[in-house]
């Protein structure tokens, strides 16, 4: 089969092993499971990802259909990103069914929710730079090197014909793919009964040919009604830790919950009233957030590509864009359906186990998914650019901005509720109730694994509370909430980070995560009795066309 052009450059550049473009390459070996890893396989629960299709359009159906086979293709490339050796052959390579299954959940041979550790005999660690950057790289001749679009997001670095190091953008480097996709999206609008929509996938087509995915993310912003969504394309970067610079493929595929929506929709108004109130010096919160940000509640019925690797998102917060966010603010979706599912597979268990008798009460659903919504919010408050000149927050912390940007979401997240319950804009549930929740999502969030940057943010902040007294753990090994110590520590750790951002003091944000980003020995004890009572660590799906009746 012909070669892509970056599979075609990499073998100029002697470079090449296995590229997942080049379907001819010579299956693997046989592989096994390595013995330590035989009690893992089942820490994924399977769910069935449906929604109510009833009240959609033929047209709308059509419609989802097509989005779903460009999420596929955006699966592919995912694999290429991440794994970088050819799927199929890998995953012919394992004969066992259950290890198989593992190994697809994680997109290759690393167990995402412990630390990318190799589950899988003969299999070398996992870069942390992934596929994006040359295997033989260090993070020094990255850093000493000059050359276009250093550190850009939508393209990967390479080396060229003398084995200097170059980039090459996405929209070269998987052109076949990323043209197919752009010509299902574009078929997709042409069944679009909201024109709104129709403009975002044509624009988004656009965006995928050409590297450049402002003007999609300023069309994204301006749907509002359209009872289908998806979020498609090169998004986040947290599979790139060796710097974060560069953005992975993903896609979700939206029904709009469009009663849980209107519910929802007040809390956008008060940003720039919270972010004023901030606990931290003005400086630090002179950005004011857009208001014309919006908070919807979806169903989804499709994960592809990153967001579909090992843990599954329950909430979106886009676009990432620092203009975007400063001139229209972000969209917050919360998908509830996937939500609902990891509440009563393991958030209900876990506070079983780990918070004292007296508090189960308060971990409920509805603080659970305000939580959740108000984390995403909350992305919107602090600061995106430093206040000495040293560019952007995410450019400036480099590997670990996404660790402290999710630290950041969950603090003020809490911050927000705070402030709203005692206005009475929250009229369900008491403090005690979100604060509980919280802690006891510290609990589900942590088995991520270090290798997560919301892992990271939840040991740190785990440690940071149990330093401060905003809970105690008794001879049992169960936890008791405290509440004006939580209050305290809140807003202590929201100013600490909040300035650790403002000034982009990376070695600072090294340090915390270092000394705190860490499983003391009591949380291992805790986190082993979650697997003794084999609690799910997260869920997988059972998802597609045929799971929707869809043809």
């Amino acid at each position: 089969m012909k070669l892509s052009k970056l599979a075609s450059m990499l073998i100029i550049a002697g470079t090449l092993t296995a590229c997942g473009d080049n379907k001819t390459v010579t299956p693997l070996a046989s592989v096994s499971l390595l013995p330590a890893y035989q009690d893992r396989l089942d820490i994924y629960k399977t769910v069935t990802l449906s929604a109510d299709l009833s009240h959609l359009s033929t047209n709308q159906k059509k419609m989802l259909s097509l989005l779903i086979e460009a999420s596929d293709i955006i699966d592919d490339l995912f694999w290429q990103q991440a794994f970088g050796q050819d799927k199929t052959s890998f995953l012919a390579s394992i004969n066992d069914d259950k290890v198989r299954e593992f190994a697809r959940i994680n997109y290759g041979p690393w167990d995402r929710l412990n630390g990318d550790k190799a589950f899988l005999t003969d299999s070398t660690e996992k870069s942390p730079g992934a596929q994006f950057y040359p295997a033989d790289m260090s993070k020094a001749e990255f850093e000493k090197a000059t050359f276009d679009d250093k550190n850009g997001l939508y393209s990967m670095v390479i080396r060229n014909e003398n084995g200097e190091l170059n980039t090459i953008a996405f929209s070269e480097a998987y052109s076949d793919e990323i043209n197919r996709i752009a010509v299902i999206l574009e078929k997709a609008a042409t069944f679009a009964d909201n024109k709104e929509f129709a403009n975002y996938l044509n624009i988004r087509a656009t965006a995928l040919r050409n590297d450049d995915f402002q003007a999609s993310d300023l069309a994204w912003m301006d749907m509002k009604n359209n009872p289908i969504d998806i979020v498609i394309g090169p998004i986040e970067t947290y599979e790139d830790q060796l710097f974060g610079y560069r953005a992975a493929f993903e896609s979700y595929v939206l029904i709009k919950d469009m009663s849980w929506s209107e519910k929802l929709s007040k809390y956008a108004d008060f940003l720039p009233e919270l972010q004023r109130g901030l606990p931290v010096s003005k400086e630090y919160k002179a950005e004011i957030p857009g208001s014309d940000a919006d908070l919807n509640a979806y169903d989804v019925i499709y994960y592809a590509g990153h967001s579909n690797a090992g843990g599954k998102t329950i909430a979106i917060n886009l676009p990432n864009d620092e203009q975007v966010q400063l001139e229209k603010g972000t969209r917050r979706l919360q998908l509830k359906n996937a939500m609902r599912a990891k509440f009563d597979a393991i958030m209900t268990p876990i506070a079983e186990t780990l918070i004292v008798p007296e508090q189960r009460k308060n971990v409920t659903f509805t603080a659970f998914f305000a939580n959740t919504m108000f984390h995403e919010v909350a992305h919107g408050l602090g600061i995106k650019n430093t206040i000495n000149d040293k560019g952007t927050v995410r450019q400036s912390l480099k590997e670990h901005a996404s660790a402290l940007e999710e630290g950041k979401a969950d603090v003020l997240g809490l911050y927000m509720i705070r402030q709203l319950l005692a206005r009475n804009v929250i009229s369900e549930g008491t403090l005690e109730d979100y604060y509980t929740t919280f802690l006891t999502g510290i609990f589900r969030s942590v088995r991520f694994g270090a290798s997560s940057a919301h892992g990271k943010a939840n040991m740190v902040r785990f440690n940071y509370f149990a330093e401060q007294g905003a809970f105690t753990r008794n001879e049992q090994g169960l936890y008791k909430v405290n509440v004006a110590e939580m209050t305290a520590a809140i807003n202590s750790l929201s100013e600490l980070i909040l300035t650790l951002q403002g000034n982009g003091d990376y070695d600072g944000v090294d340090k915390l995560v270092a000394e705190s980003g860490v499983i003391n020995s009591h949380l291992a004890e805790d986190l082993a009795s979650l697997e003794s009572a084999k609690i799910p660590v997260d869920i997988t799906f059972k998802q597609g066309k045929k799971v929707l009746g869809l043809n």
